[in-house]
């Protein structure tokens, strides 16, 4: 049977993403081994923190991934909303997916430095307090999808809060300079350029590569899981229409299901 040419279209769109996804998760093995390797035994301790220092390599990529993941969800949320586009809005769902797994790998593992750095797990500073912020940003966008009743109107709802979200990354970033912090300050983005050694920049460089690519990979995963999903439900709801089930069995109409009001009185 022949396909149509928005099948085919289709289909040669999503064998590029599965070669592209593949591309992605095989670069990020191969990067992030030497990542890895290169923290433990290229890069020295840090003659102050010591060997805690080394959770840098991944604190610093996963807080720059949670900013990426705010920045794809900006842009899916303001193309759903100006163009009503479905491409984009899977864009933003995998992003604030993303989003929130990043921020909460960040305040993770930010905890396990602070721990033997500062003798806590956690204090209302203002970096940790505005990136606690963001992962309740991802966290509400999730809530209002699901509980909007309506997908569209949740869509809506949601790239609004989508698009506020970008406006704490650069608060989170410029928090440290803004207002008194025991978190330390920029040592790589920032005026005077990086403030650490060739050692150190280097290994940080190429984790930040590493986990460049690893996000590539997963957004293009959720990318193709949102576009089945709603695949399947707009069959379900065009079956739902049509009075059937997805497998084409008919199904019983709501009213079908109630008593009669009539034979109820006669029973009596």
């Amino acid at each position: 049977m022949p396909t149509s040419p928005e099948a085919a279209a289709r289909g040669a769109m999503s064998d590029r993403m599965d070669l592209a996804g593949r591309l992605f998760a095989a670069s990020s093995v191969i990067v992030l081994t030497a990542g890895i390797f290169m923290a433990f035994v290229y890069a020295p301790a840090d003659r102050v923190q010591g060997d805690a220092q080394r959770i840098l390599y991944v604190h610093a990529p996963m807080a720059w991934l949670a900013y990426m993941s705010a920045a794809f969800l900006f842009v899916g949320s303001v193309g759903y909303l100006w163009k009503r586009s479905a491409t984009m809005d899977r864009l933003a769902r995998s992003s604030a997916e993303l989003g929130l797994l990043f921020t909460s790998l960040t305040l993770l593992t930010g905890s396990i430095w602070g721990r033997p750095i500062w003798g806590a797990w956690w204090e209302w500073d203002a970096r940790l307090t505005t990136t606690l912020i963001l992962w309740f940003i991802y966290l509400g966008y999730y809530m209002i999808r699901a509980y909007a009743g309506d997908r569209e109107r949740g869509a809506r709802h949601a790239a609004v809060l989508g698009i506020v979200g970008m406006v704490d990354v650069p608060i989170i970033h410029m928090s440290v300079t803004w207002w008194r912090s025991l978190h330390p300050e920029p040592v790589v983005i920032n005026m005077a350029g990086p403030n650490l050694p060739n050692s150190m920049l280097a290994t940080l460089l190429v984790c930040f590569i590493g986990f460049m690519l690893l996000f590539g990979h997963l957004i293009i995963q959720r990318m193709q899981i949102e576009s089945v999903k709603d695949m399947l439900e707009d069959r379900e709801l065009s079956s739902l229409l049509r009075g059937e089930t997805v497998s084409g069995q008919p199904r019983s109409r709501p009213d079908a299901l109630a008593p009669d009001s009539s034979s109820l009185i006669e029973g009596a």
